[in-house]
């Protein structure tokens, strides 16, 4: 019986008159050649955006950066390879340490300063009170101007003989102040400049993403008898983050490349007090009758690691924040 059992059809054994059906084929559809030259088409534009815009002007100062180039080795191409004698020549240059601080104290505080302004005016705003948003398009004023006309503006105002800044002081009693002629306040004057410019973008990001928190959260809040402090440390802050991380990554990016501002009001001077990496690298480039096309070029590169560095930085944040 069990011998004529094992030779029953597969079909009766499993209860079906059919034989098991077998498994599917899973074929791969392949697009149309027309639809795959479309998406080459859109993509070219935006590749040679990027090549001729960025990677090669990235390759070409890295180039710079290594070879001992003079104004005739510049036009005939023929500069010899120094290897990464011109980073050494930067660091040994009395200038470094100066610039590096200044480039540090100008980022640092005129990102808390946009960053802590910009906030307090979205929360401001976000109240949706008569004439906000007039008041908001004004406040984008400083930031639609071109950076030359907002330079020469400060610059007009922190004059030491006929600036308007001076004159408030000495109606106050306070004697004037060289703002761009000294040493110790040329610093100053181009990061209250810089701060004045950057806040209009912080206002309009962090107004952006104070309209994607829910209201009923705040309506919560209020009827658990949290006050506006509460409130905001409990609720507006907290959700703030992955805007605010962004906001500072761009706002840390465009303060560190800024140059027209300090060569238009100070010129990095008086006697380097307001020198910064960017305001250096085009001095060494092109300020000199001998322009130094290698440490120039090297310098700049510094700047471009310094931004990668806090970009890889800020993904790797946004990753272990999304992974958690």
């Amino acid at each position: 019986m069990s011998h004529m059992t094992e030779q029953l059809p597969a079909q009766r054994r499993t209860g079906t008159g059919a034989p098991p059906a077998a498994p599917a084929r899973t074929t791969k559809r392949r697009r149309p050649a027309s639809t795959q030259w479309a998406a080459w088409g859109f993509l070219a534009p935006v590749t040679a955006y990027l090549v001729l815009f960025y990677a090669y002007p990235l390759f070409r100062n890295l180039d710079l950066s290594l070879r001992n180039y003079t104004v005739r080795s510049f036009v005939q191409g023929d500069a010899p390879f120094t290897g990464l004698k011109n980073y050494r020549t930067v660091f040994d240059d009395p200038t470094f340490a100066p610039a590096l601080l200044h480039t540090v104290v100008f980022t640092v505080v005129c990102l808390a300063f946009q960053y802590a302004i910009g906030l307090a005016l979205a929360v401001f705003f976000h109240q949706n009170f008569r004439l906000s948003a007039t008041l908001r398009a004004l406040f984008l004023v400083p930031w639609l101007l071109p950076l030359i006309v907002s330079a020469s503006t400060w610059s007009w105002m922190l004059n030491s003989d006929s600036g308007i800044v001076n004159a408030a002081l000495h109606a106050l009693g306070i004697g004037p102040v060289n703002w761009l002629t000294s040493p110790s306040w040329s610093l100053t004057s181009v990061i209250l400049a810089n701060i004045w410019i950057g806040v209009p973008f912080n206002l309009v990001v962090l107004h952006s993403g104070l309209q994607s928190i829910p209201a009923g959260l705040y309506e919560a809040a209020a009827l658990d008898g949290a006050g506006a402090w509460r409130r905001f440390w409990s609720i507006t802050f907290p959700l703030l983050r992955p805007v605010s991380a962004i906001t500072l990554l761009l706002g840390l990016v465009y303060t560190l490349k800024v140059f027209d501002i300090i060569w238009i009001m100070t010129k990095g001077g008086p006697a380097d007090s307001s020198t910064t990496f960017a305001t250096w690298s085009y001095q060494l480039g092109f300020g000199n009758l001998l322009p130094a096309f290698g440490p120039g070029a090297a310098v700049g590169n510094l700047l471009v690691v310094a931004a990668l560095v806090f970009g890889l930085v800020y993904v790797r944040a946004q990753r272990k924040q999304a992974l958690s």
